[in-house]
């Protein structure tokens, strides 16, 4: 069918992948992640590190960035799993490669990866050339979040089953959403069984964000609003765990994106360190 020729991944999607493939091209060992899976999905051709976005020094603070947060969830998730845990649910999974990368651990559990209808069916024809294909562990669940479908009825109908405890992952996606729309998703994930964790990153207001990284937080803004992909939301730790505790989640701990630099990045000698502009939430049910 025609339509087929021109679905392409979300760009911001793409931009995440490339920016883990860049961390093991350009980064010393020991690297943080090792993920070239995503590289491999994309197939940008050979010029892909000339891009503007993919310069090594300018971008270094988001690339550590996107590692540690892609790090700090695969550590929650084997945590998790040791503890019993059988669900992992990805809101806007996007081109996330966990269960290629780790397939000893994900076959232990059921995941369940949710995006918009168009990035999934490019990334389930994606993994299918590759030879990866789609264990039957591995469920794309595509939601069409514009036209206001329910997320959790669809995961449902997935075969997700919401009387047992679940973790539930949303990073880089709070940004592009209203407040109302994240609010709502907490509410959702509070009616998931006792014992589920949700782990979801924010942006920092700018005047929360260190002096050094302001410039990069800026750039990145425009970049997301000439794609058209605008930022829209940024919250203070406090704005974002008073909302979880709105929601009804029984625990909600910040995780500064500090801590994960200091997790991750303390022995490098290279200088490479996430930018300041991205916290965590940790919640549970």
């Amino acid at each position: 069918m025609a339509h087929e020729q021109i679905e392409e991944p979300d760009n911001t999607a793409v931009r995440t992948a490339l920016w883990r493939a860049m961390h093991l091209q350009v980064d010393p060992p020991p690297h943080v992640v090792e993920d070239d899976i995503g590289l491999q999905l994309v197939a940008p051709g050979d010029e892909w590190r000339d891009r503007s976005d993919m310069d090594p020094q300018a971008t270094s603070g988001f690339r550590a960035a996107i590692v540690a947060r892609a790090r700090f969830i695969e550590d929650l998730i084997a945590e998790q799993a040791d503890r019993g845990v059988t669900q992992y649910v990805i809101l806007g999974a996007g081109l996330d490669t966990f269960a290629q990368r780790k397939p000893e651990l994900a076959s232990r559990l059921q995941i369940f990866e949710i995006d918009q209808p168009v990035t999934q069916a490019w990334k389930r024809r994606r993994l299918v050339e590759l030879g990866y294909g789609i264990p039957d562990w591995l469920h794309l669940v595509p939601v069409d979040f514009e036209a206001s479908e329910d997320w959790l009825k669809k995961l449902t109908a997935a075969g997700f089953d919401p009387g047992r405890p679940a973790v539930i992952v949303s990073t880089g996606v709070t940004m592009y959403l209203t407040k109302d729309a994240t609010a709502a998703t907490l509410r959702q994930i509070t009616g998931l069984a006792p014992g589920s964790t949700l782990a979801m990153t924010f942006l920092l207001p700018t005047e929360l964000v260190d002096g050094a990284d302001r410039r990069g937080l800026r750039a990145s803004e425009e970049g997301a609003r000439s794609s058209g992909t605008p930022f829209i939301s940024f919250y203070t730790p406090q704005e974002m765990l008073a909302l979880a505790r709105g929601a009804g989640f029984k625990d909600a701990r910040h995780v500064p994106g500090t801590s994960l630099a200091e997790r991750y990045f303390a022995d490098r000698t290279d200088g490479l360190r996430p930018s300041s502009g991205e916290n965590l939430l940790l919640a549970t049910t």
